[in-house]
């Protein structure tokens, strides 16, 4: 089935949609939790499906190391090896240029790792990044892209670039050619100036009739700020790993429950929470929990994503029914009740066509709008 992409609403540059794919529809924007290895961890597929998850996002470098490919294959693909109903979204391994850079050595014909398993080199092209994906079974895949870190300046930048394009080619050659390779559309992250600005300026550029998903980004007000600008899908482990480190994300931005002041305190993570955890246990509870129990992180783990994506139907909801400016003002208001919104998020807003004055202390608009439309 080849992937659909739908507006439903919109609201400036932000817009609403269903996104069709063969194992579920999907309303945007929407967050993905990251499952490297097909798995979200403490979280069962049950609970995922409760909290109203729509994507998982898996990672083509670990799976093809381990279990590796041919073995979820063998064992019907990914979705039935995880017992997953839902969708899927593979990476291309591209970003482990960055992450595992020591055990890398990039060329034109492809990426080499030095396996952190077993130590032997594996050798990565864009053929066989395809081969892979396809092996495992997800909805959506992405092409190998050469990855460089966001400090890097000078001639790597275009020769990762070119690169890129000629690997994409060779991606598609791999394939023969389908409608849904050329469907998703990504962006990566920056500083938070340079960040929106790039997000703002590839938005106003990129189709309309396709999904544009900005990958590695899991911060509440990033989400809120690059739907604004028009994107539509994200991932992140953020949510799922600051669990692990004993925080929950609320409105107000973060609870930090190993804190001392959580000990004596009966009330729940967030009092207008309606998930499983929030009607459940006490903030003290939770601090007894993580600093020393694994199920602390998680009942943070599934209160974060119960958070992620409530705020995922939020947006689509506020969008489809004309009130998305007031949502975003009431965001920003809850997160910033002294009127001290980052420069940043003002600046992308006022490109955005919100606002925001309501929200802030001051305005400091100081924007080219030239340079980011």
């Amino acid at each position: 089935m080849a992937l659909k992409f739908e507006v439903l609403g919109r609201f400036n540059r932000a817009r609403a949609a269903q996104l069709t794919l063969p194992h579920y529809l999907c309303q945007t924007p929407l967050f993905m939790p990251v499952g490297t290895q097909g798995t979200i961890k403490g979280l069962t597929k049950n609970q995922l499906e409760e909290i109203g998850c729509q994507i998982i996002l898996g990672n083509t470098y670990h799976l093809a190391l381990r279990p590796t490919s041919e073995l979820i294959d063998e064992l019907g693909g990914l979705h039935k090896f995880m017992n997953w109903p839902r969708a899927l979204l593979t990476d291309s391994g591209g970003f482990q240029m960055v992450s595992l850079l020591h055990l890398a050595d990039i060329t034109e014909k492809g990426v080499t790792f030095q396996s952190p398993v077993d130590g032997k080199p594996m050798l990565l092209t864009p053929e066989e990044s395809i081969q892979i994906q396809n092996r495992i079974g997800a909805d959506i895949i992405m092409a190998l892209d050469d990855v460089v870190r966001t400090t890097i300046t000078g001639p790597r930048i275009e020769e990762a670039m070119y690169r890129t394009l000629r690997w994409i080619d060779r991606c598609i050659a791999g394939i023969y050619v389908s409608e849904v390779w050329l469907n998703v559309i990504c962006l990566g992250g920056e500083d938070k100036d340079s960040f929106w600005r790039v997000v703002a300026q590839c938005t106003a550029a990129l189709p309309e009739d396709k999904p544009r998903y900005v990958m590695g980004v899991g911060y509440p007000l990033d989400i809120v700020v690059c739907s604004a600008l028009g994107a539509d899908m994200y991932d992140c482990v953020y949510p799922t790993r600051t669990a692990r480190f004993g925080t929950a994300l609320v409105p107000e931005g973060v609870l930090k429950l190993k804190h001392q002041a959580m000990a004596n305190d009966i009330r729940p993570i967030d009092p207008m929470c309606e998930c499983m955890v929030c009607k459940n246990y006490t903030r003290a509870y939770i601090h007894c929990l993580v600093t020393k129990d694994a199920m602390g992180s998680q009942l943070l783990s599934y209160h974060n994503l119960y958070y992620m994506m409530k705020l995922s139907r939020d947006l689509h909801s506020s969008i489809v029914e004309g009130r998305f400016p007031e949502f975003v003002c009431k965001f920003l208001q809850t997160m910033f009740p002294k009127g001290d919104v980052p420069e940043w998020v003002c600046n992308a807003m006022e490109v955005a066509g919100i606002d925001i004055s309501s929200c802030c202390r001051e305005m400091r608009f100081d924007v080219d709008k030239s340079s980011t439309l």
